[in-house]
């Protein structure tokens, strides 16, 4: 499956037992000439909570287990849908910590409340320690180190959406050193779990350009909780009003957010494609 060209393998664990794969396993299922190929497992399972209709785990390319993906979200809807599994709408799937509302719209479209996004930097997590920092509006900005002399702003504003990004605005995406960056921001100190870095090009008030440096997967044609991030980044930092078309190499996602009402953050909502490629069975 694919959700704006992030491509996932989604597999049905509740009516097979999965439960003894190893990364190994899972990374060679995930490369792309000696496997079936993806950017990121999806293993559905049995919800463990009585709040939730379902659970499902994440496995990236590289074979390890992460807390949270947005265009995956939307594909483990269509992929219940499909397989006949449960006809409600909304569905409430239970993630690592916690639970995601996901609404198949009319025109095949997929709307999923991703959750309040986290500020707190043990939550995130992110060591600022040491690091120098710039207030730009509302949002705090901070510079990363880089062993690579960086060519533009480099500033980057830090959050989770259940997953940790660093977001930094550049003035062209396509030249961004996405591929060159990516990989030192994605494994820097400062980031104890890693973190997906962002490159976003701001074109008006609602509307972006984006590619994401993605943990454990490298760069993907898409990112939903990097969507989400980087448009949140954007209204913190006084350059966004929601809603906000996030222009991705592999198609668009509508992001919206109201911002901080109260002191508590609000949810942000995701609205995006989601596409079966084929079916297919494998033995490991």
């Amino acid at each position: 499956m694919h959700g704006a060209g992030n491509d996932f393998i989604v597999l049905n664990g509740i009516d097979q037992d999965l439960s003894a794969i190893t990364r190994d396993q899972w990374k060679a299922l995930a490369h792309r000439q000696f496997g079936i190929g993806a950017d990121q497992i999806l293993l559905l399972e049995k919800a463990t909570r009585p709040d939730a209709d379902f659970r499902y785990r994440i496995f990236n390319a590289d074979g390890g287990e992460v807390e949270q993906c947005g265009n995956g979200s939307r594909c483990f809807v269509r992929f219940v849908r499909d397989q006949g599994l449960s006809t409600k709408n909304p569905l409430r799937v239970e993630v690592a910590h916690t639970i995601l509302s996901l609404k198949s719209l009319p025109d095949g479209q997929v709307e999923v409340d991703m959750g309040a996004p986290i500020f707190e930097h043990s939550h995130i997590p992110f060591n600022a320690n040491g690091l120098k920092s710039i207030q730009e509006f509302h949002q705090m900005l901070y510079a990363l180190p880089l062993d690579r002399p960086a060519a533009h702003d480099s500033f980057v504003g830090v959050l989770s959406m259940g997953n940790p990004h660093a977001v930094q605005v550049v003035v062209d995406m396509d030249s961004a050193p996405v591929l060159e960056e990516g990989p030192e921001i994605e494994r820097h100190p400062a980031f104890p779990k890693r973190v997906n870095a962002g490159y976003m090009q701001v074109l008006s008030r609602n509307e972006i350009k984006l590619r994401v440096y993605e943990r454990g997967a490298g760069e993907t044609l898409a990112c939903g909780t990097g969507a989400c991030a980087a448009v949140v980044s954007g209204i913190r930092r006084g350059l966004l009003d929601s809603p906000v078309k996030v222009r991705t190499r592999g198609g668009d996602l509508q992001i919206s957010w109201d911002g901080i009402v109260n002191n508590i953050a609000q949810p942000v909502t995701m609205t995006g494609p989601a596409v079966s490629v084929f079916e297919g069975e494998t033995t490991i």
